[in-house]
């Protein structure tokens, strides 16, 4: 236990380390509307260390996410060399699913997967691309629609919250929606 603990602050500490890089690298893109700031005493040439499972965990943001991830035995998979992109739903995005779908799901390893796969965008896709786009094909085999609209970036239904979290293995976009394939 004492292990976990020190192994998430030190996870925490690298996450933010990450996220300062990334937002400083790709600056504020064109099209998000709330501007992350973040201090100006980060390496500006430190590579991201964990891989997205890592940084995912290590936010303490995605517990439900990566739940799910274990759930649906994707964790080698997201910790692979990739390149990914994850549009990842908060903890905050699976409560707004309706009441049992989460435990439901939970137990459907194959209906999970193709939810979580839908979240995934094979390569790297930092958010000034992603502002740029129309449509992503997932690694799910759908396509996400992806829409600008008075500086909110949305992925289908979802609205992006946070961009640019770089991992060792791609990059994590926050969304505040969990998106269903169609």
């Amino acid at each position: 236990m004492k292990y976990r603990s020190m192994l998430g602050s030190v996870l925490a500490f690298l996450l933010v380390a990450a996220v300062s890089f990334g937002a400083a690298a790709a600056g504020t893109p064109e099209g998000f509307r709330e501007p992350l700031q973040f201090p100006t005493y980060v390496a500006q040439s430190q590579p991201a260390s964990r891989n997205i499972v890592e940084t995912a965990v290590a936010a303490g943001t995605f517990k439900t996410l990566v739940k799910a991830v274990e759930a649906a035995g994707l964790v080698q998979t997201l910790s692979g060399p990739g390149p990914f992109t994850v549009f990842a739903p908060t903890d905050e995005a699976f409560a707004k699913l309706p009441p049992g779908t989460l435990d439901t799901l939970l137990r459907d390893r194959q209906k999970l997967s193709a939810i979580l796969t839908y979240h995934v965008v094979a390569g790297r896709v930092l958010a000034a691309d992603v502002t740029k786009m129309s449509s992503a094909r997932t690694v799910n085999g759908q396509a996400i629609t992806i829409t600008v609209k008075d500086g909110t970036v949305m992925v289908d239904n979802a609205r992006v919250i946070r961009t640019d979290i770089l991992a060792s293995n791609g990059v994590i976009h926050v969304i505040d929606a969990v998106i269903l394939p169609k």
